[in-house]
């Protein structure tokens, strides 16, 4: 049943926002890759519009406290790409709340945000694979 409900809303979201956010998302990777040095920056940006593009279903994680490098990369992201990214994601999220049916939709844009904004030191996994790892072991 909750892989259903991921079903209809995944679609939902890829006609009234997941397309055009996955273009903004792609082509800011493709200029980070255009320049050899940014190209981190690229992959991330794509790593992202996958996620953007089917979003129900799975999750953002962090994967600990951010390293010096991370850190900096998050910064010059926030500045060149993050920034405007997220303006994207709250013009849609606003265009999503007028119905109804959009409010959940709307929710998880403006959740998309921080990730947006601080790609690196995050990881989108599954909604499965995370309620997984954060269930107790069993003692025997």
């Amino acid at each position: 049943m909750r892989s259903l409900i991921a079903l209809v809303l995944n679609v939902i979201w890829l006609v009234t926002a997941g397309f055009w956010l996955w273009l903004g998302y792609l082509l800011a990777g493709v200029v980070a890759c255009v320049f050899i040095i940014t190209i981190p920056f690229g992959v991330a940006s794509f790593r992202i519009a996958g996620y953007v593009l089917w979003p129900f279903g799975r999750e953002v994680v962090d994967r600990g406290a951010p390293t010096g490098m991370s850190t900096i990369g998050n910064v010059i992201w926030f500045v060149v790409a993050g920034l405007w990214l997220a303006i994207g994601h709250v013009f849609t999220a606003a265009a999503q709340a007028v119905t109804i049916i959009g409010i959940p939709l709307a929710w998880a844009n403006l959740k998309l945000i921080p990730v947006t904004c601080f790609p690196f030191s995050k990881e989108i996994v599954s909604s499965e694979d995370r309620r997984a790892a954060m269930m107790p072991v069993a003692r025997r």
